[in-house]
């Protein structure tokens, strides 16, 4: 991998990591219009650590707060009824699906799963998943002629079942094309919460599964060397972090008061036109070697 694919890669996984249109199709797709080869699941698990960071950072004061109500309710019972305590608890079986499906079938996410045909058909599928969850919270919260305005949840609301539902939503991403927030956003959606909530949770249960899969990928690089250039890809991780957290800051106002809809018709379109493109014969439809 050359410093400049890095360079546009680093940019591109920073741009979509937190817009609900998958990163990861985004990184497999313009290295496929590039000519360049697939950069891989590895790179896209280590330059997922650069968004993840941004994550940290942007979330600091309350991912603070939820370790240290939730270290301190483990000796101290008093703080067990805390919102920060039982935040602690959610984003811990939230990440039980992913972290079991993502170990279940690591051969089929690195491989199969890669094929262009199923990322168009998750872009499309998903996207008019995201669509219906708008349009049923902006029914909500705009109300009707004949309906009121309907209070939706917030995260004090969160239940044990809610976090693994949210679990599972975000184990689908482990699909390119399907999207980490997209799914868990769209997943949150139709059970009720705000928008806000359904993307602050989503953020938040991100952050051990991407700093889990990005470790054991580093793991298995650092005993396979060879399969990784790691200058280009520490550099690509830096830009996806100063991106990703813009992204970020960006993102959280856009969604307190505009709908999802501009995400829903890009992922339909962007799916109809690899479609299109591959029966042409203009993209190959699977992954080549991974070039990373």
């Amino acid at each position: 991998m050359s410093w400049f694919e890095s360079l546009i890669l680093g940019l591109v996984q920073g741009l979509t990591e937190f817009l609900p249109i998958s990163s990861s199709a985004h990184l497999r797709l313009t290295a496929a219009f590039a000519g360049w080869h697939d950069p891989g699941s590895a790179f896209t698990a280590i330059t997922q650590i650069g968004t993840e960071a941004a994550v940290l950072i942007y979330f600091r004061k309350d991912i603070a707060r939820i370790v240290s109500t939730w270290f301190r309710s483990l000796y101290t019972k008093s703080l067990r009824s805390e919102q920060d305590a039982r935040m602690g608890w959610l984003v811990i079986v939230g990440s039980i699906p992913i972290g079991v499906l993502g170990v279940a079938f690591k051969d089929q996410i690195t491989g199969p799963a890669r094929d262009l045909r199923l990322t168009a058909t998750t872009l499309i599928v998903m996207g008019l998943i995201l669509g219906f969850a708008d349009w049923l919270a902006s029914r909500d919260e705009q109300g009707g002629r004949h309906r009121v305005v309907k209070q939706r949840k917030t995260l004090k609301e969160l239940g044990v079942k809610d976090g693994l539902i949210f679990g599972v939503c975000q184990a689908m991403a482990l699909i390119p094309g399907v999207s980490r927030s997209g799914a868990t956003i769209s997943g949150g959606l139709l059970l009720g919460f705000t928008r806000e909530a359904a993307a602050r949770y989503s953020f938040l249960l991100a952050i051990p599964a991407v700093l889990a899969s990005g470790a054991f990928e580093i793991k298995d690089v650092i005993e396979s060397p060879g399969h990784i250039t790691w200058g280009p890809t520490i550099f690509a991780t830096v830009i996806a972090f100063f991106v990703g957290y813009a992204v970020i800051a960006w993102f959280m106002k856009f969604i307190s008061s505009k709908s999802f809809m501009p995400f829903v018709i890009y992922r339909i379109l962007l799916g109809i036109a690899l479609f299109v493109l591959i029966g042409m014969g203009v993209l190959e439809a699977e992954a080549g070697a991974s070039g990373t």
